[in-house]
């Protein structure tokens, strides 16, 4: 892998799962339908962001584990949310989906210098505190707020 000058080259970021982005889209999703209390099939919800239907049903399994979403049977059914918006983070579907916003081997590695160990504990608190922060109520304001400026 060619670098520019003489900086250090990487193999990759830190990357989240395409998994917790397909659920973080559902659920945004869910969340704008929240208001009219309308059932979301997931066909519908697979085809507005372009995931598979069969892995988004995962997906949802999931978040109805974790009590993030509800799923209604019958020829009308599908997926709502189990909460209001403004009661569910980003931290939250994280979790439901990956057991937790961070993870490193670091922090069960009983070698890891402790001096380490508490920069790897200090980043996983962030980390998990920023993820806390944004629930889904303030990205459907944002995503409203957005829409109505592009018609001004």
């Amino acid at each position: 892998m060619a670098c520019p000058g003489s900086l250090p080259c990487y193999a990759s970021p830190v990357k989240l799962s395409v998994k917790s982005d397909y659920a973080m889209r559902a659920v945004l999703d869910l969340a704008r339908a929240h208001p009219s209390g309308e059932v979301q099939r997931v066909e519908d919800i697979a085809g507005r962001h372009g995931i598979p239907p069969n892995y988004l049903v995962q997906i949802l399994l999931e978040l109805k584990a974790r009590g993030l979403v509800r799923s209604v049977r019958g020829k009308e059914g599908g997926y709502r949310l189990a909460k209001p918006p403004a009661e569910i983070t980003f931290g939250d579907v994280l979790r439901g989906i990956h057991g937790e916003v961070f993870a490193t081997p670091a922090l069960s590695n009983g070698k890891c210098p402790p001096e380490l160990h508490r920069a790897w504990s200090r980043l996983k608190t962030a980390a998990e505190n920023a993820s806390d922060a944004v629930n889904f109520q303030q990205l459907v304001e944002e995503g409203a707020e957005k829409e109505r400026m592009f018609y001004i």
